[in-house]
């Protein structure tokens, strides 16, 4: 005997409530969906002004990565001189990689002290990309050109520098959400 083929469509049962598999969000939805005061709290980490932060979560939700990075970049572009002061205030020097040798240290520690004297803040400067046996280099060679800047052309250096920070770190954070991390030291790695 041949089964027969009736004519419409064939019902599938569904699956009980309780054994469905919710879909599981995306990284940019789960950032869209977090609580404000934790997602806050995610863009503080990544660049520490509360003006910054505010305008970003504020402004949830975002369509696509692409649009919150734009808004990124708008809400850094927008940082008032006191905004900006307080982010600089909430930055720490580039974290050399292990097994660099201790003239390194003292060179890098030098070379931040004479900045921060003609500055008044800390040095900063955007490492992504970069390998990490080039950042000693990289952050020596900055402090050096940059210390050849008068104020108002630093300030303007170290905002965009800023910026570019916010916008990795803010890259980084985003694809922790997706993990359910959100945590001011770092965010998970993955997508």
């Amino acid at each position: 005997m041949t089964p027969t083929h009736l004519p419409g469509r064939v019902a599938i049962p569904s699956l009980p409530e309780q054994t469905r598999t919710p879909p599981s969000l995306t990284a940019l939805e789960s950032f869209n969906a977090t609580p404000v005061e934790q997602v806050r709290q995610t863009l503080l980490a990544c660049l520490h002004s509360p003006h910054w932060a505010d305008r970003i979560a504020d402004h949830r939700p975002y369509p696509d990565v692409d649009s919150l990075l734009a808004a990124s970049d708008e809400a850094a572009y927008d940082l008032s001189p006191g905004d900006l002061a307080q982010a600089l205030a909430g930055e720490t020097l580039p974290v050399l990689p292990e097994g660099i040798y201790g003239a390194a240290h003292t060179a890098m520690s030098a070379a931040n002290a004479a900045y921060e004297a003609k500055f008044g803040h800390v040095f900063v400067i955007c490492l992504d990309g970069l390998a990490p046996n080039e950042a000693l280099d990289q952050v020596l060679a900055g402090i050096r050109s940059r210390l050849a800047n008068d104020p108002e052309e630093e300030r303007v250096v170290a905002a965009e520098e800023l910026r570019r920070l916010a916008k990795g770190r803010l890259v980084n954070a985003v694809r922790g959400a997706g993990n359910c991390a959100t945590s001011p030291n770092g965010a998970a790695p993955g997508k």
